[in-house]
C-alpha cells in the first residue's frame, strides 16, 4: 500500500484480531537510495530545499510523497495546457488517509503556483480489504480485514475540495463517472488497492465513453507492483493488461523515459508511474491546429 503522510505504516488485522503495522521504507533505506546519486546534485538539493520554489522542490524529489507531488503538479499543468480550470486526482485504497490528506495538502500547494483547483478523490470499502478471490488477489500479501479505516476520524480532516466514496468499487466507480464533469477532467489516479480483483474495478475509472473526462495523457501510479511475488500475471499488473485487451482506444503503458528526465534516477516510484493514452481524446483528432514544425539548418544532428 502507499507511503503515508507521516511516513508511517498502515494498520493491518489478521485473523485472530491482532493488530500489526506494516513498516515503511526506513531512513537507511531512503539514505541510501539518495547516496547513490551524484553528491553535487545531493549538495544542490540542499540549496533547493532552503531557497527553491515549490515546483523545483518537486523536481528534486523534496516534497512527499513523491510521486504525489510528481502527478498532482503534472495534471494541473496538463488541465492548464488544455485551457481547464479545474482537475480531478484519484486514490484508490484510502486505509487511515495518510495518503489522502497528502494529496490534499499538494492540490492546495499545487493550485497556489498554477491556478488550477485540483479535486481530491478518494475510493475505499470504508471496512479494510474483502476476502481475496483467488491467487491473482495474492492473498500470500494481503486478507480480508487489513487496513481499516476510521470514517468518522478521517471525514473530520478532509478539506473542502476533497471527497471521501465509501463501497464497493464496482459500484461507486460508474456512479462518480457518471457525474463526473468534463470542466474538471481527471489528470492522476493512483491505485494502491493489492488485489488484482480490486485493481480490475478501480481501472474502470478509465471507460467512460465520453474522452473529454480526462485528460489526453492521465498519470497513473501503481503501489503494488515492486515485491517478488508481483507480476503481470497477477494483481495490479495483471488487471493492466487486461484493460488493455478490453479497450482498443486506452491503452496502459509504462512512462517508458520518466527515469531520463528526473533529475535523481534511482528513486523506486519512477518505475510505478503509467500513462493512459486516451486515443480517442479530441486532441488527438485535430490535425491542422497548431503552426507546422521545422528544423533550423543550423540544427547539429547526432
Amino acid at each position: 500500500m502507499g507511503e503515508e503522510k507521516a511516513g508511517l505504516g498502515k494498520q493491518g488485522t489478521p485473523a485472530n484480531g491482532e493488530v500489526f503495522v506494516v513498516p515503511r521504507r526506513t531512513w537507511i533505506e531512503r539514505f541510501a537510495e539518495r547516496a547513490t546519486e551524484p553528491l553535487h546534485l545531493n549538495l544542490l538539493a540542499l540549496f533547493v530545499q532552503v531557497f527553491g520554489s515549490f515546483s523545483s522542490k518537486v523536481a528534486f524529489d523534496l516534497v512527499r510523497p513523491r510521486k504525489y507531488a510528481f502527478g498532482t503538479l503534472e495534471a494541473a499543468r496538463g488541465a492548464r495546457d488544455q485551457g481547464k480550470r479545474e482537475v480531478t486526482i484519484i486514490e484508490f485504497g484510502v486505509a487511515a488517509g495518510g495518503g489522502l490528506l497528502g494529496m490534499c495538502d499538494l492540490a492546495k500547494r499545487v493550485t497556489e503556483i498554477t491556478g488550477v483547483k485540483i479535486k481530491v478523490v478518494g475510493f475505499d470499502t470504508g471496512v479494510g480489504m474483502p476476502p481475496p478471490v483467488d491467487y491473482r488477489d495474492h492473498p500470500d500479501l494481503y486478507q480480508a480485514g487489513d487496513f481499516p479505516m476510521d470514517q468518522e476520524s478521517l471525514r473530520k480532516k478532509l478539506p473542502s475540495n476533497a471527497r471521501l466514496i465509501i463501497g464497493e468499487l464496482g459500484d461507486t466507480v460508474p456512479r462518480f463517472l457518471a457525474e463526473l464533469n468534463t470542466e474538471a477532467p481527471i489528470g492522476f489516479v493512483a491505485v494502491d488497492v493489492d488485489y488484482h480483483s480490486s485493481a480490475v474495478a478501480a481501472l474502470q475509472i478509465f471507460a467512460d465513453p465520453i474522452p473529454s473526462k480526462y485528460l489526453p495523457l492521465p498519470i497513473l501510479y501503481l503501489d503494488d507492483i515492486v515485491l517478488p511475488s508481483h507480476s503481470r500475471f497477477s494483481g495490479e499488473l495483471l488487471a493492466v493488461e487486461e484493460f488493455n485487451a478490453a479497450h482498443q482506444l486506452r491503452k496502459i503503458d509504462q512512462h517508458r523515459f520518466l527515469r531520463s528526465q528526473r533529475i535523481f534516477k534511482q528513486a523506486r516510484w519512477i518505475d510505478q508511474i503509467f500513462l493512459l493514452h486516451v486515443f480517442d481524446h479530441p486532441v488527438m483528432h485535430t490535425a491542422g491546429s497548431r503552426p507546422r514544425k521545422m528544423y533550423s539548418p543550423l540544427d547539429v544532428r547526432p
